[in-house]
C-alpha cells in the first residue's frame, strides 16, 4: 500500500531538469517601490527591457524604480451604478417619455 516512489508525480512524467525543458534563461530581479514604501520584486528574463513603473502586490498603487521618489498614486474614481450612467446621459422628461412608452405597450399587449 505505500507507493512513496511515485508520490507527487504522475505515471510516464519523465525526468526533470534542464534535460527536459532546455537550458534556462538569464534572469534578473528588480525592486520596485511605492508610495507607501512596499517593495515588489518581480523577474525578468535579462534581455527583457524594464518597465518604469509596475503595480504593487500589496496595495495595487503604481511603483517604481526609485525607492526615494515613488511614482504618484492614480486618483481612483467612485464606483457608480448603472442608474448613474444613465442618469447622466438622460433627463428627467426622457425617463418620463420612455416610461409612459413602455406601459403604452404593456397596457395593450394585455
Amino acid at each position: 500500500m505505500a507507493r512513496s516512489g511515485l508520490r507527487g508525480s504522475r505515471i510516464g512524467a519523465g525526468p526533470r531538469g534542464e534535460n527536459e525543458r532546455g537550458p534556462s534563461v538569464a534572469r534578473s530581479a528588480v525592486t520596485f517601490w511605492c508610495a507607501i514604501g512596499h517593495s515588489t520584486s518581480p523577474v525578468f528574463a535579462a534581455s527583457a527591457d524594464i518597465p518604469t513603473t509596475w503595480d504593487c502586490r500589496d496595495c495595487h498603487r503604481p511603483a517604481g524604480l526609485d525607492r526615494d521618489n515613488p511614482p504618484a498614486p492614480t486618483p481612483t474614481i467612485p464606483f457608480r451604478t448603472h442608474l448613474a450612467y444613465v442618469r447622466e446621459r438622460r433627463s428627467d422628461a426622457d425617463a418620463e417619455a420612455i416610461l409612459a412608452e413602455a406601459l403604452t405597450k404593456l397596457r395593450a399587449a394585455a
